[in-house]
């Protein structure tokens, strides 16, 4: 649904742009009064600007009713910590239940690390940065089943290469024990 989305508004976007280059070009080299010049542009401005509400505020409002990320942290949650060292990953704890909303709060013992959770077909998941000092932190809820791979997306040192982490998500149902 995101993708149609935002093939309509790169064509709905595309198409005003044509409509103003036509319109200028139209208009190029005709003569005419500063006070006609004037008025003219005070009535495009005005067109141009009902026209992108008219396309960008039901985009919008579209897009502000489907994010796809929560605003906050959801009670049922499973927090995990994870934990970016030279060069391993330590993950706490590493086996969560499918269709239960997870948190992971990702950081960095000693350096940058690029926390990235691939599925069994190599897939990345989900992503962002472990920084020393600071925590970001990730919601997603597993649909599959499976074994799942954290790795390093940022290189941290010699052992860069070597620094993964399984993570398993089982096929016990929502509800099932932290």
């Amino acid at each position: 649904m995101e993708q149609k989305l935002a093939v309509l508004v790169t064509i709905a976007g595309s198409a005003l742009l044509i409509a103003v280059f036509a319109i200028v070009a139209r208009s190029a080299g005709t003569p005419a009064s500063a006070d006609a010049v004037a008025a003219a542009t005070a009535r495009w401005r005005t067109r141009l600007f009902w026209g992108l509400v008219v396309v960008f505020v039901p985009i919008i409002g579209f897009s502000l009713t489907r994010l796809p990320y929560s605003s906050g942290t959801q009670a049922d949650a499973i927090t995990i910590q994870a934990t970016g060292h030279q060069w391993a990953w330590e993950v706490k704890p590493d086996t969560v239940p499918v269709g239960r909303p997870i948190e992971i709060r990702v950081t960095g013992a000693d350096v940058n690390h690029g926390f990235g959770l691939y599925d069994a077909n190599n897939r990345l998941v989900i992503q962002t940065q472990g920084m020393p000092g600071y925590t970001n932190t990730l919601q997603y809820t597993f649909s599959q089943p499976g074994l799942y791979h954290v790795r390093c997306l940022e290189y941290c040192g010699l052992g860069h290469h070597t620094m993964m982490a399984p993570f398993v998500v089982t096929a016990n149902q929502v509800g099932a024990a932290r």
